[in-house]
């Protein structure tokens, strides 16, 4: 299995399955192509999410506002896994999810015991285009890995081990008198807020403050009203804030990096 993500939209993932196709019979999955555009740390928080829920696979990300530029070109395998894609931080938290999934989960093992992270440069040679090396460079990367077998990267000619890597971390909240001060990692499709506040800070509260404003603490959206503003624990456990059939980032007026206080007294 080879799966595809991008913020390329359309039609550009076609040539990057065209150049894998063309090279193995891999079995394809799109994680998806819309990824907010040369977002870099929306894409890693996302694919920290995701990519866990998958069975051992070869891993091609292509969100890369550095293209045609000297940014390296990376295979990172853990585990079962390999990541394709960037040297620009996108693979790191996606591969360290990977690891504490294949170690139990970081809640159990705190990470202990999760596998390593050995990462390579890919030289492709010289690339068709400058503007696309999603087709050019890491689909024919990825076809190569999944062709030898993630076990075997070492005897890849095209890769050699790489000399340091960007990586990508992301921010704590800060805990303040009577809440947290956080931050807006990423809105999805929905208008959700996603904050890096872990969603145990909640506990059994049935109502916060987010920036001044008492808001309803809720188990889900529909524990509200349509068109109310709620406060709850989204699937990737951090606290979201969002409308029940409606947009939190317009109801709260946030967006991505925006900060955000959340108080309870």
């Amino acid at each position: 299995m080879i799966t595809l993500a991008s913020d390329f939209g359309t039609p550009y993932p076609a040539a990057m399955k065209g150049a894998i196709l063309s090279r193995c019979d891999a079995r394809l999955v799109d994680i998806g192509h819309e990824f907010s555009r040369q977002n870099v740390r929306a894409a890693a928080f996302w694919l920290s999410k995701v990519l866990p829920e998958f069975p051992p696979a070869v891993h091609l990300v292509v969100v890369d506002p550095g293209v045609g530029t000297d940014r390296a070109a990376l295979v990172v395998r853990v585990g079962e896994h390999a990541l394709v894609g960037p040297d620009n931080g996108v693979l790191l938290p996606p591969a360290r999810a990977l690891a504490e999934a294949e170690a139990g989960g970081a809640t159990e093992s705190n990470g202990h015991g999760a596998p390593a992270l050995e990462a390579y440069e890919l030289n492709a040679g010289e690339p068709r285009s400058s503007t696309f090396h999603g087709r050019d460079v890491f689909a024919p990367g990825a076809a190569a890995v999944h062709e030898i077998g993630v076990e075997r990267l070492g005897g890849l000619d095209e890769l050699a081990p790489a000399d340091g890597v960007v990586d990508l971390e992301f921010p704590d909240p800060e805990r303040i008198e009577d809440g947290v001060l956080g931050e807006v990692l990423v809105v999805d499709g929905f208008g959700n807020v996603v904050t890096n506040v872990p969603g145990g800070v909640l506990g059994n509260r049935s109502v916060a403050r987010i920036d001044g404003e008492p808001t309803q603490v809720v188990p889900s959206y529909a524990h509200a009203e349509a068109g109310e503003a709620v406060v709850t624990v989204g699937s990737h456990d951090n606290v979201e804030l969002a409308v029940n059939r409606g947009r939190g980032d317009d109801r709260f007026g946030l967006e991505t990096g925006d900060a955000v206080r959340i108080e309870f007294s």
